[in-house]
């Protein structure tokens, strides 16, 4: 990563844990394809204990269900990266934890993986709070490394927007 890549992230990261402290709000997240690196960015940061309660990584199916209680079922009938697992991973993660808010992130990040309904780069991202449960995807380009990087930095963007309007 170049230097501006991670003075960026650095950036948005202080900006969420900034923002959640001000609000008083503590922050749980539930990752797969980013395998931690949302709550890595967020605790690269002292001090970052007053907003980051605790993060899951759930990259395989198996840690999704025993970890988030993500119904099986639901990953066998709308695969893993979908909507709907994104909402189920966010949601368990708010109820394994003492967070008030709760980002999700599920995706291809390549090389391999993708379909023509799925393609490599497809993330979806979760954001839970007060009851309310909001989606979002992107189609990210580059290789694995460029999809990670940019879904933890779209992870970040809408915890710092989904702060004003959830909660």
């Amino acid at each position: 990563m170049s230097e501006n890549t991670n003075a960026k992230l650095e950036r948005r990261a202080r900006a969420v844990l900034d923002a959640f402290q001000a609000a008083g709000k503590m922050l749980t997240t539930a990752e797969s394809c980013t395998g931690g690196m949302i709550a890595a960015a967020l605790t690269d940061i002292a001090g970052s204990s007053a907003v980051v309660e605790r993060g899951f990584v759930t990259y395989s199916n198996e840690a999704k269900a025993e970890l988030l209680d993500v119904p099986p079922a639901l990953i066998v009938a709308k695969g893993a990266v979908s909507m709907e697992v994104a909402v189920a991973m966010a949601e368990g993660a708010l109820n394994h934890s003492h967070a008030s808010v709760a980002v999700s992130v599920t995706g291809i990040a390549g090389p391999g993986g993708g379909s023509p309904e799925k393609p490599v780069g497809l993330v979806w991202f979760g954001l839970s709070a007060c009851g309310k449960t909001t989606t979002h995807h992107e189609v990210f380009s580059g290789d694995r490394a460029d999809v990670r990087r940019q879904a933890t930095e779209k992870a970040l963007a809408l915890l710092l927007d989904g702060l004003s309007r959830l909660v």
